[in-house]
Parts: C-alpha cells; structure tokens; sequence
C-alpha cells in the first residue's frame, strides 16, 4: 500500500469527526468555530496529498512524525469538544 493514504485516511477521519461533531452539537456555543478546526485541518491534510509537492513534503521522516502528533492531538481535541 503507498504510504501516502495513510495521511489520505487520517485526514479523511479527522474531516469525518469535524462533521460529526458540527452536525451532533447543534445548539452548543461556539460549535462551529470549534468543529471548524477540525474540519480544516482535515481538508488541508487531504488536499497535501493530493499536490504532489505535498506528497514529497510528507514523505520525509520529520513530517511523518509532525504528521502522527497533529493526528492525535486533533483526534484528542476531537473527542474534549
């Protein structure tokens, strides 16, 4: 498998739990500025792999390991909003 989806997978959970979020927290304060985080983060990860200067940036080993503390501190942000 090209290491490559695996960033496609993590963004694509974290655009899933943004929207999750948004929809189930309607009435909440301040839930869309909250899930919209996580909503961008998501999109901006899945459109990095998608350029192909994005796909050499996060190929590299530095990136890779940026890449798996943002997925979870944005998965542990996910689930305290």
């Amino acid at each position: 498998m090209n290491p490559i989806n695996n960033y496609r997978f993590g963004s694509y959970a974290i655009l899933a739990m943004g929207l999750i979020n948004l929809r189930y927290q309607t009435g909440s304060d301040q839930n869309f500025a909250k899930s919209s985080v996580l909503i961008i983060l998501g999109v901006i990860g899945f459109l990095a792999t998608l350029i192909p200067a994005g796909k050499k940036v996060l190929l590299n080993k530095a990136s890779k390991v940026i890449a798996v503390a943002l997925l979870i501190g944005a998965i542990a942000y996910g689930f305290l909003i």
